[in-house]
């Protein structure tokens, strides 16, 4: 059973992997970084919805005043995040956008430190260590190297705010878990952060692209494959696998965004970038804790 837990999380981190892909194609087709993160997140909280409502209707139920849990995972977090995620896929690459991303365990433990009292030890400063080496080379911060810059300072500060927002909705669903199933967490995150962003964007100028069937197949594709499925599959396998041991099975999403970019947009990884890369991986896998 194990084993097929495992496998499991590794196709949800293959999932989340093909981001880029979707989220590429959906600004060649002329949307703006708020459109997409809209239709994602609507896209998303539909497929959720629908799917609790018809299968366990009972998860759908929370009080009002915990509906702070779900401003703080879908409007300060997810919303936050994906703005910040997708305007770095947009500006650098994909490589380079995921990689900043990965940022979000050091951001974890720095916020679970303050926040939670939570300790941090030689093991995780090390690990952080890691993390922020491994952004400096995939970044070329490190021009002692010979490695110049490949992205300028804005695009590095929306790859580190991703980071840092992906971060928060470890925190704030932390303290939604004492009451609320993952499920439930998840399906209110989209909702609250459709909630937010359906009244900022508009699509009058779109119409054209609505009419294609491609427009139709990445929104679904992004809504269902690396949002809803690659959740579901996620919490899955976590009912057989430990957290910490998950995800350090789901940090295979880098690896697969990386060749993604390169697949399919021939996106170039150096070898500095390239050792970046294992670096920040190397820094996910030890910040995990051993139970």
């Amino acid at each position: 059973m194990q084993k097929r837990a495992y496998l499991l999380i590794a196709v949800s981190g293959s999932l989340w992997g093909t981001i880029g892909i979707f989220v590429r194609e959906l600004y060649g087709l002329g949307f703006s970084t708020l459109q997409i993160v809209t239709m994602r997140v609507f896209s998303a909280a539909v497929i959720m919805l629908l799917y609790l409502l018809f299968t366990k209707p009972e998860l759908l139920k929370i009080r009002f005043r915990d509906s702070l849990y779900f401003v703080g995972t879908g409007i300060l977090s997810i919303v936050f995040f994906n703005l910040c995620y997708f305007i770095t896929i947009r500006e650098t690459s994909i490589a380079i956008a995921v990689t900043l991303l990965y940022t979000a365990p050091a951001f974890v433990a720095i916020l679970s430190r303050v926040i939670f009292r939570e300790s941090l030890d030689a093991k995780k400063l090390f690990s952080l260590g890691l993390t922020l080496t491994g952004c400096a080379f995939v970044t070329g911060y490190l021009p002692e190297l010979g490695n110049s810059p490949s992205i300028t300072l804005p695009w590095l500060l929306t790859g580190l705010g991703a980071g840092f927002g992906y971060a928060l909705y470890s925190i704030f669903g932390k303290v939604a878990l004492k009451k609320y199933d993952t499920v439930t967490i998840t399906a209110y995150t989209f909702f609250f952060a459709s909630l937010a962003l359906l009244p900022l964007v508009s699509f009058e100028t779109s119409g054209e692209a609505f009419s294609t069937g491609s427009f139709w197949t990445y929104l679904i594709g992004l809504g269902f494959f690396p949002t809803v499925l690659a959740y579901l599959l996620y919490t899955k396998g976590l009912e057989e696998v430990e957290s910490s041991r998950a995800a350090i099975v789901a940090t295979v999403e880098p690896v697969v965004a990386t060749f993604a970019g390169f697949f399919f947009f021939r996106e170039i990884v150096s070898g500095w970038q390239l050792a970046g890369i294992l670096f920040v991986l190397a820094g996910v896998v030890l910040i995990q804790e051993r139970k």
